[in-house]
């Protein structure tokens, strides 16, 4: 049986005179780009220099939009409606948008940032939001959502090809969702653990949750977290660790 997967990264997370991540160097190892559209992180200038950058790896660009709230890096939840998830979305995706097609290039998917994407997991109405936003700027635009969630199943309602995702770095809960960030157990930190949750969750379509249990999920396209100590040697390992488990990586677009 072959097996194949997607690998994005969020980047493009810098903001003025503010650097993070290391983005020119972990997209050599990543299929798509998760780019910040300046309401969690990111500004015009970083936005221009990181399409560049994804264009010149060829590496499948996306949008990341978030919630407005620079001084949070968009973590932190927020009361909004599904009205203004559709307007934050169309916003953000269109900011972006500008950017590509400036550079040549075409805009391939939409992957919502931190807890706006957390929240729209769970939440049907702010999941309709933000798909109907991206069916009606753009409906070749994939969605990628948590594998099992609330907005997959929006996106396919909404009639958009949907990149169900996982984390390579992260715990699940029993009920499929990421482990929140404020418990200490959140983050996987050994590559050698992370490396192995992917084969895992690529090959068998499971992951185990905290508790023990065996979860089941789709594994179309993994997250590496751009932001981390070690994100580009976990990068480059995590390729290295896919290629000798005979895993093609592939954008979710090319496949």
């Amino acid at each position: 049986m072959a097996y194949r997967v997607d690998l994005n990264c969020d980047l493009g997370e810098s903001f003025g005179a503010y650097q993070l991540g290391r983005d020119q160097e972990i997209l050599q190892f990543v299929t798509s780009a998760n780019i910040a559209c300046g309401f969690h992180a990111g500004d015009p200038a970083v936005m221009r220099r990181t399409v560049r950058l994804a264009l010149d790896n060829n590496v499948d660009i996306g949008a990341h939009p978030g919630l407005p709230d620079l001084v949070g890096f968009g973590r932190r939840a927020m009361d909004i409606t599904a009205e203004e998830a559709y307007d934050l979305v169309v916003y953000q995706i269109g900011a972006l948008a500008g950017f590509v097609k400036a550079e040549g290039g075409t805009m391939r998917h939409v992957k919502p940032h931190g807890a706006l994407y957390n929240m729209a997991a769970k939440n049907q109405a702010l999941a309709d939001g933000i798909a109907g936003a991206i069916a009606k700027v753009n409906p070749e635009l994939i969605l990628f959502g948590l594998s099992g969630s609330a907005l997959v199943k929006a996106g396919r309602r909404f009639g958009l090809k949907t990149a169900q995702e996982v984390f390579a770095d992260r715990t699940y809960q029993a009920d499929g969702t990421l482990t929140p960030r404020s418990q200490a157990d959140a983050m996987i930190t050994n590559d050698q653990q992370a490396a192995a949750q992917v084969i895992k969750m690529v090959r068998e379509q499971t992951v185990q949750s905290r508790d023990g249990k065996a979860v089941k999920i789709q594994a179309d396209t993994v997250c590496i977290h751009g932001d981390g100590l070690h994100a580009l040697t976990f990068a480059r390992h995590l390729r290295n660790v896919l290629a000798e488990a005979g895993i093609d990586v592939q954008a979710v677009a090319k496949q």
